[in-house]
């Protein structure tokens, strides 16, 4: 990293159409992240049938259009991610990361089934989804880390950007083509089908899970346990200056930026007057956005501050935007480009985390990341969901802008050195180039 917090500046020679696409997809020529790939996009769908499900049934079947309660779901269910980090860490990087996501994959798929049942039952209630959303929070706290960390065993380090964003294009692909289909499933035959099918979509992640060539992953060294090993990824943290930097940028942004179901419910519902198929598209349209942005990324060589700071920046003026649109077109559009954003900010801090890491450590380090991304969001989505019911769903559309722009200005602080403790060098990351400059 250079002393500015970007990336070394250097000329790169202009490709030919098919040799940017094979370098942009030059990850799954890998055998054990194409199988991944392919069974993680189907369980991505399920997933986000799921969320849209969710959050439809509790804001216009569970309650009257209550986006505080939408919120305390969101609460329930990503909070795990910051109470239990600790621990879920230290999973990633002691356990092997396979066998744990086998674990709770098969959990999330059964606690899936059995709200689908009680749903499509007729017995589903407001309490009842509380209580799934926080079992569900805690399968997926444990492994949320251990899955982003597993990406530097599929592939080698020099594609790990690449597999990152490719990652990324298959979960927001999946956002894209989930809400909508949600949206259809209940217009059609109710919430708890989609709940159902998100169910069986687990299937998928743990065939490709058993059949991977387990003689082809890249495994590191793994952490040992003994006294302080829990708590060695905050320190870890906090002596780097530039993971911390990010750390403080991302709690900003994700605490009351990313707060797209609250955003997006509560506009198309008591805005724009839509129905579930209406949310559906809308949700997909934020998702084309991140489609593309995840697109980017992978084709990109190199990431840095700088693109931080342009994420949040465009998604700040984004957020500004989409809170005065007239009309649902417009407002789409203006998810397109938050969406953009949001991912380009995303999978930034997910690369310059994993990347400048110490491999015995970045299963704690992306838990840390994650529990800001996720859990952090929980702590801001009552107050989003208080100033959407109060005041209307633009002004929380305006917090949304000031979280954007605001991660902006840390960014650029950090850059500037201002205040900035010298930079801490890994010597273990000192073995390429890729690692090197993303220091």
């Amino acid at each position: 990293m250079s002393a500015r917090g970007g990336l070394p500046a250097r000329s790169i020679p202009r490709r030919s159409p098919a040799a940017v696409f094979r370098n942009t997809f030059r990850s799954l020529a890998n055998p054990n992240y194409r199988l991944w790939a392919a069974g993680a996009l189907v369980s991505n769908i399920g997933t986000w049938m799921q969320r849209t499900a969710q959050d439809w049934l509790v804001l216009t079947e569970l309650t009257d259009h209550n986006a505080a309660a939408v919120g305390l779901v969101m609460s329930l269910q990503f909070g795990p991610q910051l109470l239990l980090l600790p621990l879920t860490g230290f999973a990633a990087d002691y356990f092997d990361k396979r066998k744990l996501m086998m674990v709770t994959q098969a959990v999330m798929g059964v606690l899936a089934t059995a709200l689908g049942v009680l749903t499509v039952s007729g017995q589903a209630e407001l309490w009842q989804v509380y209580v799934f959303a926080l079992l569900l929070g805690c399968a997926a706290a444990f492994d949320a880390p251990a899955r982003h960390s597993f990406v530097s065993e599929l592939v080698e380090e020099k594609d790990l950007v690449n597999a990152v964003g490719l990652n990324s294009t298959s979960f927001n692909g999946a956002r894209m083509v989930g809400p909508a289909v949600a949206g259809v499933v209940i217009a059609w035959v109710g919430s708890g089908w989609a709940f159902l099918i998100n169910g069986v979509s687990f299937a998928a992640v743990l065939i490709s899970l058993f059949f991977l060539r387990v003689d082809l992953l890249h495994r590191g060294k793994r952490a040992s346990r003994g006294r302080g090993s829990l708590m060695q990824g905050f320190r870890y943290v906090w002596g780097r200056p530039d993971l911390a930097a990010i750390c403080v940028m991302l709690f900003v942004f994700a605490t009351f930026g990313l707060n797209f179901p609250i955003f997006i419910s509560t506009m198309a519902a008591t805005v724009f007057h839509t129905g579930p198929s209406g949310y559906g598209l809308l949700t997909s349209a934020l998702a084309v956005g991140t489609v593309a942005g995840a697109l980017f990324a992978a084709g990109r060589e190199e990431t840095g501050f700088r693109h931080l700071v342009g994420g949040a920046t465009v998604f700040g003026f984004g957020c500004a935007a989409a809170a005065v649109m007239p009309n649902e077109f417009f407002f789409a559009l203006a998810l397109m480009v938050i969406g953009v954003a949001a991912l380009t900010f995303n999978n930034g801090t997910n690369s310059l985390m994993q990347l400048s890491s110490a491999p015995e450590m970045r299963g704690r380090v992306m838990a840390i990341r994650l529990a800001i991304a996720m859990g952090c969001t929980p702590l801001g989505s009552p107050l989003v969901g208080w100033i959407a019911d109060r005041f209307g769903p633009r002004w929380a559309l305006g917090l949304g802008a000031l979280a954007g722009l605001g991660a902006a200005v840390i960014g650029l602080w950090y850059m500037r050195g201002a205040g900035r403790p010298p930079a801490v060098r890994e010597p273990a990351m000192q073995t390429t180039d890729a690692t090197a400059s993303a220091i």
